[in-house]
């Protein structure tokens, strides 16, 4: 039998590996005995992450993809000017003409850059974070509600959608966190409702009309879940619910970021799940929004997810019960979600059971090794190296969250490429290998994975059995 002190390292352990990011130096030493206090005390924090704020906002980049495409516009122009060119002769003509259209410079993409300084900055955050339960908490529902970068413009946006909207709503009811994120610009366009046209409108013309991308996602994948008890019409009637909801065009529209285009909203009565919503214009489509939101299949469907994400792939009953016990109480208050599983013994059994994803494995990973100066894009690299580059799904159902996702042996046999060459940086053979034991584990690490690491030959292997070893694999 554990004793007393051993069990509250456990508690350590697992607040720091399950519910965190992973512990780094002497964080098991400062949460001991207020492991669910410290976890609870996250859940104040205002705001509940902090982002580099010199970094801008999807109005900004809205605005810097405008004048890209501006620019592109008056170099096309230019080259074929060039190109029509008559001068005297063919050689001369030739010769002339490629020096012209060479001293024409072709604008440089500012999306592709743009897309790695706001990935990188929530990584290098992430890593460093005190509260790293709240970015833990983010990482969930940034992955909930996944874009992905997939052409030019989601380049640049994708990762303003969980800076702007779901940050900023984390800890808020459920209702306003879905309004902020089917608000925004990121959204909107990833899944085409920004151009959704109400098929009665006299702009419903030339093959362009309602597009049920957006309500399709709404209800499977957000909120109701696929067998959330919707039928096809009701997609369609939410999709005609949110026609016009927009994004503002730079130089044409007096208004940033999220429009409503009137004149190109479904006007009538929509019927969603058996129950109707009058012709209100955009009071419609939040309407319909807020009744899913609070829709007793959305409060199962997402503290599921929640709890598989959390604790277990296979998530205890009992559990689900509570939590959607605390969202119907609370009207999807989700700061009362997370408390109701923080204080729920269930939450808190050993041994660890979730497998790390890839993005996990690598945060807790620097984490641990406490770097004062982090090579931010050897992280980035690391992600794409192990098949998890941010905003890179391909999917608006995100990236898989289950062991089986991660665990086949060439997911396995990157892993230990990748840590295997980490641990050869020469700012790591310093690192005492049994102290970092006590900082990751306390005295929870298995005997046989203590024997293995610390009798390994050199201290490269000694370290990397360590990140390869079953307790750090799982939190």
């Amino acid at each position: 039998m554990q004793s007393s002190s051993k069990q509250t390292f456990n508690n350590a352990v697992i607040a720091t590996q399950r519910f965190s990011l992973g512990a780094r130096a002497n964080d098991l030493k400062r949460i001991q005995k207020i492991e669910k206090q410290w976890l609870l005390n996250q859940l104040n924090f205002q705001p509940a992450v902090n982002f580099n704020t010199a970094l801008p906002h999807s109005n900004n980049i809205l605005k810097i993809q405008s004048d890209f495409r501006t620019a592109q516009r008056a170099y096309r122009k230019k080259v074929k000017e060039a190109e029509k060119l008559n001068l005297t002769s063919d050689s001369q003509n030739k010769q002339q003409q490629s020096a012209i259209v060479k001293n024409i410079k072709a604008p440089k993409n500012p999306n592709g850059p743009l897309y790695r300084k706001l990935i990188q900055d929530t990584l290098k955050q992430a890593i460093t974070a005190d509260n790293s339960f709240n970015w833990r908490c983010l990482d969930f529902f940034s992955n909930h509600f996944s874009v992905t970068a997939q052409n030019s413009t989601m380049r640049g946006l994708c990762a303003t959608l969980e800076r702007e909207a779901i940050a900023a709503h984390l800890f808020s009811s459920f209702e306003e966190l879905i309004l902020a994120v089917y608000q925004h610009p990121a959204m909107l366009i990833y899944l085409n409702n920004e151009t959704s046209i109400g098929p009665s409108t006299r702009y419903a013309k030339n093959n362009r009309g309602l597009n049920e991308n957006l309500a399709r996602e709404i209800m499977e994948l957000h909120t109701l879940g696929v067998n959330g008890g919707y039928q096809q019409q009701d997609v369609t009637e939410l999709a005609k619910g949110i026609t016009g909801w927009s994004v503002g065009r730079p130089g044409k529209d007096k208004k940033q970021g999220f429009i409503f285009r009137a004149k190109m909203h479904e006007t009538g009565v929509r019927t969603l799940m058996g129950k109707k919503y009058p012709s209100d214009g955009i009071n419609q489509g939040i309407q319909m929004l807020k009744d899913i939101a609070n829709h007793p299949n959305t409060a199962r469907f997402v503290c599921t997810k929640i709890i598989q994400h959390f604790i277990n792939d296979q998530p205890p009953e009992a559990l689900i019960n509570h939590l959607t016990h605390h969202w119907h109480k609370s009207h999807g208050q989700l700061k009362v979600v997370f408390q109701a599983l923080i204080n729920h013994p269930l939450s808190w059994q050993a041994p660890l059971q979730k497998y790390k994803t890839p993005r996990e494995y690598v945060i807790s990973t620097y984490r641990a090794i406490t770097l004062k100066n982090i090579p931010i894009q050897q992280v980035e690299n690391a992600l794409t190296v192990l098949g998890q580059r941010p905003f890179q799904a391909g999917s608006p159902a995100g990236y898989g969250d289950l062991q089986e996702d991660w665990d086949g042996a060439s997911a396995l046999m990157a892993r230990i490429n990748w840590i295997s060459n980490l641990m050869t940086k020469k700012r790591l053979q310093k690192i005492n290998v049994k102290k970092l034991i006590e900082t990751l584990f306390a005295d929870t690490l298995s005997e046989h994975s203590y024997q293995m690491i610390t009798r390994a030959e050199t201290r490269h292997q000694a370290l990397v059995l360590l990140f390869l070893s079953p307790e750090f694999l799982r939190r």
